[in-house]
């Protein structure tokens, strides 16, 4: 138990003596109040003076809290207690995710003097993170490695995965871990009597306890490296026999590419036929192997590995279709039951919203007909009038999830729309791209190839993807002379994949446009 520290030269205060302080860090839904009452309670019952206060964050990750604990032996006299945290005054600190760690040891509430810091390894991404085009997330890594530098003392594993183990929450494994590591001054029966006293859920939060207990104390048992990576899950076609037989002899033509190749072309044969049909998934393989046939084994059949990836991606784009079909697959409603916990007995309503712009419903109709309207401002106003508001769909009803499920199986209307003309169209004038390329500059070819990771999503965020990928095709043809060419097309995707509204892919672009100039 540490003693708040008297400024230099002053006497100190008897009433601020003997105050243990402790800092809860929490994300909604992690039970960040449920651990703050058990342990309120848990002092009160050992006959301490306690006060808990919470400060609510702003709205990311649905709301980041600050939970403060003060409490003090019952001997002392009218103890002072605080309303929040002071950096380098807590004693221990709880974080409920590894970027709450981070933002604890950011604000002062871990200490190398005298903090115990409980902290759980996983991750619970923010809105920062996920809106990223690329991979946004933070390292963990940098986290725990400042972690073990602040702390005095720290526990840290995954707290989270250990409740869902045993089917309970973070909150309670957290607990289990605070009296695993002995910095309160209190028996594990007292912790294990404060679950009991909140009357909820009581057998599987003490189990949770429990493997919160034993991390604190022996900590996460070291995992065995994998020596070999995990097979590829491929699944079995299913349908009528004249089907199953055309998806055979697909495959029997995926065993004559390059090895390096094999692999990842079976996968994207799989997205596509899973997104249209066998026939479709045959014109997938006619792409493929137009440029296999431009690869050598000089350079790895990189540019085959490269081309089955992103050529099944382009083939399988998000339309409204597509959105329709995945929203009603037995697949989406397993993993929801599984992620919500639904027990047997218990009803989930569950309710998409839509919010469909005029591109989306031209893009339905007939080629012709789509792209007369499309030319029509009045008309595409008109449409976005009436079809662009946000709609709530109860996709566990009937009548909800019948909509869906009738729009999803368009399967056969899809290649007769006006959408897929379009994207059809792009994709022959991007690859049309990287064979030009072949086979004097094929490593500007296989960056030309990698660009189209940046399209993705449905409506707003496909249309975002689109602007960039064009804005870098048009960069790469700025030094497509240059020897270092393939270099500034990597460096112009990474600046797209930065951030959402493309201000570094503008700004890579103007650099690119300086010295392209100058040339």
């Amino acid at each position: 138990m540490s003693l708040a520290l008297p400024l230099e030269g002053q006497p100190t205060d008897p009433a601020l003596e003997g105050i243990l302080k402790i800092a809860i860090l929490a994300v909604g839904g992690q039970g960040g109040g449920v651990l703050t009452n058990w342990i309120e309670g848990l002092a009160r019952a050992e006959g301490y003076h306690c006060q808990a206060t919470s400060v609510a964050g702003v709205a990311q990750r649905t709301g980041a809290t600050i939970y403060y604990i003060e409490m003090a032996p019952g001997d002392v006299v009218s103890p002072v207690f605080s309303l929040a945290p002071s950096a380098g005054d807590v004693d221990i600190t709880i974080a409920a995710e590894m970027m709450e760690t981070g933002r604890a040891i950011m604000r002062g509430f871990v200490t190398p003097d005298r903090t115990t810091l409980i902290a759980s390894t996983h991750r619970m991404l923010a809105v920062s993170e996920k809106t990223v085009p690329g991979d946004g997330m933070a390292s963990s890594e940098e986290v725990k490695a400042a972690a073990e530098l602040a702390a005095q003392k720290l526990v840290m594993a995954d707290m989270d995965a250990a409740a869902l183990k045993v089917g309970s929450v973070i909150s309670a494994s957290l607990f289990g871990a605070l009296a695993g590591s002995e910095a309160l001054p209190f028996r594990r029966e007292a912790f294990e009597e404060a679950i009991r006293a909140g009357g909820k859920g009581v057998e599987a939060s003490l189990r949770a306890f429990a493997a919160g207990y034993e991390l604190a104390r022996k900590g996460e048992p070291e995992q065995p490296e994998e020596k070999t990576a995990p097979e590829p899950q491929i699944l079995e076609p299913t349908g009528p026999e004249k089907s199953r037989a055309a998806y055979a002899s697909l495959q029997a033509r995926i065993v004559a590419l390059p090895e390096p190749a094999q692999e990842m072309a079976r996968a994207g044969l799989q997205k596509v036929v899973d997104f249209q049909d066998v026939a479709y998934g045959s014109e997938y393989l006619d792409r493929l192997e137009a440029l296999v046939r431009q690869d050598d084994a000089e350079h790895g059949f990189e540019l085959s590995r490269e081309a089955a990836k992103y050529i099944a991606n382009a083939m399988a784009y998000d339309d409204v279709i597509r959105v329709a079909d995945l929203k009603t697959r037995p697949q989406r409603f397993e993993r929801i039951n599984q992620e919500m916990r639904i027990d047997d007995g218990k009803l989930l309503r569950l309710t998409d919203y839509l919010h469909p712009r005029a591109e989306e419903i031209v893009g339905l109709l007939p080629v012709k007909l789509g792209s007369r309207l499309e030319r029509d401002p009045a008309w595409m106003a008109r449409i976005d009038r009436w079809f662009n508001r946000g709609r709530r769909m109860r996709a566990d009803g009937l009548r909800g999830f019948a909509m869906l499920y009738i729009l999803g199986g368009m399967r056969g209307w899809r290649l007769k729309t006006l959408r897929h003309k379009m994207e059809q169209d792009h994709l022959e004038d991007w690859l049309k791209m990287v064979s030009g390329y072949l086979p004097d500059r094929y490593a500007m070819a296989v960056e030309i190839l990698k660009c189209r990771r940046l399209i993705k999503g449905y409506s707003d965020t496909h249309a975002r993807g689109l602007s960039k990928f064009d804005k870098v095709l048009a960069g790469a043809r700025m030094v497509e002379s240059r020897e270092d060419g393939p270099v500034w097309v990597a460096r112009l995707r990474e600046a797209a994949l930065k951030d959402e509204k493309g201000t570094d892919l503008d700004g890579a672009l103007k650099t690119v446009a300086s010295f392209a100039e100058v040339e």
